[in-house]
């Protein structure tokens, strides 16, 4: 008899093992799916091709965010990271396929970029791997293929790395695009355990998005604009494209917390405990 869950880290282990194998597309266990995507890389697949997402060019065109340290987060065969590198960015790119990450190694060597590539789960193993905080973190079309119950480990992942004054940049299914539109409640319920449906990813409108990023500043949320063949930039309609500030703390007068003592702790999202001044 088990009775072994004690924390937030226990619940959500537990949460992934209730899905079905084939349905899982975001653990350790899922990388010899992607390898298998990423193996033949003549396959027609859309994001394959070597170039920077549109909504990146934008940001960067615009001076919406500037060099720093960043991170790619599921960056594939390293189209983004290459371009974030040649801008003169300090670049760490995850995957869990190692077949993507074999085939970023080499589009790098050939460009004679400086990137620094990790395979694993970013959000787990990998994580240990990437020390310190990002200015940009990166994630396009990461985000919509963890369940909903991932989505904790997410946002815990950018409270540790994203800094303050950093951004955010993402691209994820648009609802009534692309990507399954069960509510939560019912993706549990209903075929999400299974998979089939899951391996697609879950869709977004912008209200969840600005719900579930709320302790983020909203710089700009908009679809992503279809880019032709002959495009420098990738771009899908189907997509949304997101770009989320970290404000940088205030640093006003102290509020007594009302116990008599500098701080407490109060628990991260993922179960940890944390230090929380008054």
């Amino acid at each position: 008899m088990d009775r072994d869950i004690r924390g937030v880290d226990d619940v959500l282990r537990l949460l992934d093992g209730l899905f079905a194998p084939e349905a899982d597309s975001w653990t350790s266990d899922a990388a010899a799916w992607w390898d298998s995507l990423y193996a033949d890389r003549s396959r027609p697949v859309p994001f394959f091709v070597p170039k920077p997402d549109e909504n990146l060019v934008s940001y960067l065109d615009r001076g919406l965010i500037t060099p720093g340290r960043a991170l790619d987060l599921g960056c594939g065969a390293g189209r983004n990271a290459l371009h974030l590198a040649s801008l003169g960015f300090e670049v760490d790119a995850v995957d869990l396929s190692s077949a993507a990450i074999a085939w970023a190694e080499d589009r790098a060597r050939d460009a004679g970029a400086k990137i620094r590539f990790h395979c694993g789960d970013a959000l787990a193993s990998a994580g240990t791997e990437l020390g310190g905080t990002y200015d940009l973190i990166y994630d396009s079309s990461c985000f919509h293929h963890l369940p909903p119950h991932r989505r904790i480990s997410y946002l815990d992942f950018l409270d540790r790395a994203l800094a303050p004054g950093g951004h955010l940049a993402m691209t994820c299914f648009a609802a009534g695009g692309m990507g399954s539109e069960l509510s939560d409640t019912d993706f549990y319920r209903q075929a999400g355990l299974q998979g089939g449906i899951f391996h697609g990813g879950l869709a977004y409108t912008p209200e969840s998005l600005r719900w579930l990023f709320s302790d983020l500043t909203e710089v700009e949320l908009r679809r992503m604009q279809g880019e032709s063949p002959e495009s420098l930039s990738f771009g899908e309609p189907f997509l949304w494209t997101a770009l989320f500030r970290r404000d940088r703390p205030q640093h006003g007068p102290r509020r007594s917390t009302g116990r008599g003592q500098e701080g407490f702790q109060v628990p991260s999202r993922t179960g940890r405990f944390r230090s929380a001044r008054g």
